[in-house]
């Protein structure tokens, strides 16, 4: 079974690294860090900190572009090319292609995001701009991140079309980052059935703004990646919190796509 996983996996990885778009991102997100770094220079004695900000910014940011769009477009291929008959009528299960899928995804996704931070930790070390654990603290949220957004991608992509999930990936991305002015809508709402029922719908959508808080407040204090940050105690429930639903969605996924009927 691992063996058939790793094999997926590594066709996966292959195929992805082959996407043009790929090579455009990386090129925009190494853009992105040279004008951060212009814009630092125009800022008063805040270089390191515009510096970082844009650079953990291109990191979730473009990240979840492409995590997007390699989720919804993978498994969508292989139903659209018919290759998947030729997969699926070999001894192989087809949870074993879709955990194949994703993990071929995350080595992708894993390899963009060292090259995001090796960008923005160049631009840093050229303008002789400090470099401290926090920044890569932020680097680890923001990879779960990604890796949360492309497994909702793959739960999408399991039943339908590449646009209509790329529309819904990136309307869960965009309330998953806006979950605490969410909540305090919920709360301040007048009618209990309402709170009960928002909350309740609010609890499937995975809260992405815990992978992005720098700047925000956290148990009452403020934390920013420029001075007191989050631990790796936060940072370890975090990546818990992004485990569960990747296991989720994932099983989800899984349910939705064994029962497909591609004859």
């Amino acid at each position: 079974m691992l063996g058939r996983i790793y094999a997926f996996a590594l066709n996966t990885f292959r195929e992805a690294i082959r996407k043009r778009f790929l090579i455009a991102i990386a090129i925009l997100v190494v853009g992105t860090n040279m004008f951060a770094a212009v814009l630092g220079q125009m800022s008063l004695h805040e270089e390191a900190r515009v510096a970082r900000d844009v650079g953990l910014w291109s990191i979730s940011f473009f990240g979840s572009m492409t995590a997007i769009i390699l989720g919804v477009l993978l498994l969508y291929s292989e139903i659209q090319k018919r290759t998947i008959h030729t997969m699926l009528s070999k001894p192989v299960e087809r949870y074993e292609f879709v955990l194949g899928k994703y993990l071929g995804m995350a080595f992708t996704l894993g390899l963009l995001v060292a090259v995001f931070t090796l960008a923005m930790a160049s631009i840093l070390f050229l303008r002789e701009l400090e470099i401290t654990d926090t920044m890569f603290k932020a680097v680890v949220l923001s990879y779960i991140e990604v890796m949360v957004v492309a497994a909702i991608a793959i739960l999408f992509s399991s039943f339908s079309s590449p646009v209509l999930s790329g529309v819904l990936t990136g309307s869960l991305w965009f309330i998953g980052h806006r979950t605490p002015e969410l909540v305090r809508i919920i709360d301040s709402a007048e009618l209990g059935l309402f709170r009960v029922v928002a909350r309740g719908t609010l609890f499937v959508v995975p809260d992405l703004h815990a992978f992005a808080i720098s700047g925000s407040t956290v148990d009452g204090e403020h934390v920013s990646v420029h001075s007191s940050f989050v631990g790796w105690d936060y940072v370890m429930t975090a990546v818990g919190h992004g485990l569960f639903y990747i296991g989720l969605f994932l099983v989800l996924a899984i349910a939705i796509f064994s029962r497909r009927d591609f004859s």
